[in-house]
């Protein structure tokens, strides 16, 4: 390790006292050191327990007591800051997939690769866990997106897991957002599960370039899945009888779902998904995208929520 690095890992792990001094509640949420010394906070209460890395401001697990982990997390992650972590739920903003324009910026936009702040948190009355986060323009943002913003997060660890992003616009003219919470589920298999929610929405199949399709009755996977579903505000329930659960995803100020599985081939390709890692996964994105990205008016706020909880299957 060189001494550059060496100096900013000291500078880190001071960093991260100073956090829990002023942001940890005792027996029940602390900051550790994470990959790069960046913090991670483990949240543990009556009801579940999280874990959320304030690089990208992701929420890397979630387990209520008595239950299977909600989220997948791949446990070949790299060590690297710089490459993102697979798995729970990255922050996609301001930008959806690759850069419209210029493919060199980061794809899914650079929320998911910065260091969020802490601003808050908190118990709340029902036993929950609260902690805010914070993400602001700085010399960094303004050369990947010239606009002057306030982003912030929003995490409660219940018995539900739930995430509201809000984009503030505090510049005087309006800028347009597409967004996505990325949230990767844990299943039993790919090819065993069905998502409902879906049906007769219009879709674009990006396997298929994009083109506009019609879902047909309910989802299931058998290949590469990846699609945008526009007009869509309704709750996903991903069905799972290999856990013997249902995974419903509810939200709010969301007009697009995204689905997505990599499949067998494409897993191969990116590296980071474990042996077979693509069949105990499957992505359900709250969204706003592709036609249905949001324009924020200056002085104005736009806030995304989800909602993820568990509940058994009626007919097991």
């Amino acid at each position: 390790m060189s001494t550059i690095d060496l100096q900013t890992l000291q500078k880190r792990l001071i960093e991260l006292q100073r956090i829990n001094e002023r942001f940890a509640i005792p027996n029940c949420l602390e900051f550790l050191a994470g990959r790069s010394g960046i913090p991670v906070v483990e949240i543990k209460n009556e009801l579940a327990e999280a874990t959320i890395s304030l690089e990208g401001g992701q929420v890397m697990t979630f387990r209520p007591h008595d239950q299977e982990h909600v989220l997948w997390l791949s446990s070949f992650a790299p060590l690297k800051k710089e490459k993102s972590i697979r798995g729970g739920i990255p922050v996609c903003w301001p930008w959806f997939g690759a850069h419209a324009f210029d493919k060199q910026k980061p794809a899914h936009g650079f929320a998911r690769n910065m260091l969020w702040t802490v601003k808050e948190t908190k118990i709340r009355d029902d036993g929950a866990t609260k902690i805010t986060l914070e993400l602001s323009d700085n010399e960094d943002t303004w050369s990947l997106w010239p606009h002057t913003f306030q982003l912030q997060l929003q995490i409660i660890i219940g018995s539900q897991l739930q995430l509201e992003l809000s984009t503030y616009n505090i510049e005087d003219k309006n800028f347009i957002v597409s967004e996505a919470l990325h949230s990767y589920f844990r299943i039993s298999d790919v090819n065993q599960v069905k998502i409902h929610g879906l049906e007769y929405c219009t879709y674009l199949d990006k396997v298929d370039n994009f083109t506009n399709k019609i879902q047909k009755g309910t989802l299931t996977i058998n290949d590469e899945v990846d699609r945008i579903y526009l007009g869509t505000t309704a709750d996903c329930v991903i069905e799972d009888y290999g856990l013997k659960r249902n995974i419903r995803i509810a939200k709010q100020k969301s007009q697009s779902t995204v689905v997505w599985n990599p499949g067998m081939e494409k897993a191969s390709e990116l590296g980071d998904l474990g042996h077979r890692g693509f069949r105990k996964m499957v992505c359900v994105e709250t969204a706003n995208v592709a036609e249905n990205a949001i324009t924020v008016e200056p002085s104005d706020r736009h806030s995304l929520k989800v909602v993820i909880s568990v509940e058994p299957l009626s007919w097991v």
